[in-house]
């Protein structure tokens, strides 16, 4: 079980997961312990997985290696192409049906940044663009979708947001669904972040405790504004007229 979500912003790319990975024997679940969900692969890309866990690693191993022969150096259609070939011949190689494995990739091309939906259903690439920026993915996707839109009313009227907002968004809505979910979706949350260096050229890191500390401690200051809101707008009592005396 899991629950994934990417922004594309105006200055970066912000990738976040939970951190349960959840045990079966093929018809019931039998137990659940935290992992790693977000991969960083040459410093450049991040990749962040829902489904089978050996699918994943051998996609992890496609993108490891596409980066090592330079594969990245092309278009973000190409590259996105590339890797859905790659992965689909890969995994028809076992006989791994569609539907066990999808994937958000963050990575650098052609001096920009994107973000690249591989679908769950058959794995065909979808990059994330100006129209629709931000997508989540996993077992929690229910109830992320509408988080996501909500948070888009409130703070993304204007277009994509910078990279902290969406860091702070990242935390809330994985914040949400790991509070209200079913089972199966569980913290600690990790968030990556692509975006520029000190050398100008776009890189990718994890988010350390410190960093994310502050996300939350931002997340519970949106919530206690939210309740001081209801608690300024309460109805205010009928004023009472006394009534005019008989002459």
């Amino acid at each position: 079980m899991t629950s994934i979500v990417g922004i594309i912003c105006k200055d970066g790319v912000v990738i976040g997961a939970d951190s349960s990975a959840t045990f079966d024997d093929g018809q019931i679940r039998t137990m659940e312990q935290p992992t790693e969900k977000l991969e960083v692969i040459g410093s450049h890309v991040i990749v962040a997985g829902t489904g089978q866990i050996g699918l994943g690693q051998r996609f992890c191993a496609i993108v490891q290696k596409t980066w090592e022969a330079k594969g990245f150096q092309k278009s973000a259609i190409d590259v996105s192409r590339s890797l859905s070939k790659s992965t689909i011949q890969d995994f028809a190689e076992t006989q791994a049906r569609p539907g066990n494995y999808g994937a958000l990739v963050a990575f650098p091309c052609e001096r920009k940044y994107h973000l690249c939906e591989f679908s769950v259903r058959d794995f065909q690439p979808e990059l994330k663009t100006d129209h629709l920026w931000y997508c989540s993915m996993g077992s929690a996707q229910i109830i992320t979708d509408p988080f996501l839109a909500f948070i888009r009313e409130i703070f993304w009227k204007d277009g994509r947001p910078e990279v902290p907002e969406a860091i702070f968004a990242a935390t809330w809505t994985l914040d949400h669904a790991i509070k209200i979910n079913a089972g199966g979706v569980n913290g600690p949350i990790r968030i990556a972040v692509l975006e520029k260096g000190k050398d100008s050229q776009f890189e990718a890191r994890l988010l350390s405790d410190v960093e994310l500390g502050e996300h939350r401690q931002n997340v519970e200051e949106a919530k206690t504004l939210l309740r001081s809101f209801r608690l300024h707008h309460q109805p205010v009592d009928q004023i009472t007229v006394p009534p005019v005396p008989k002459r």
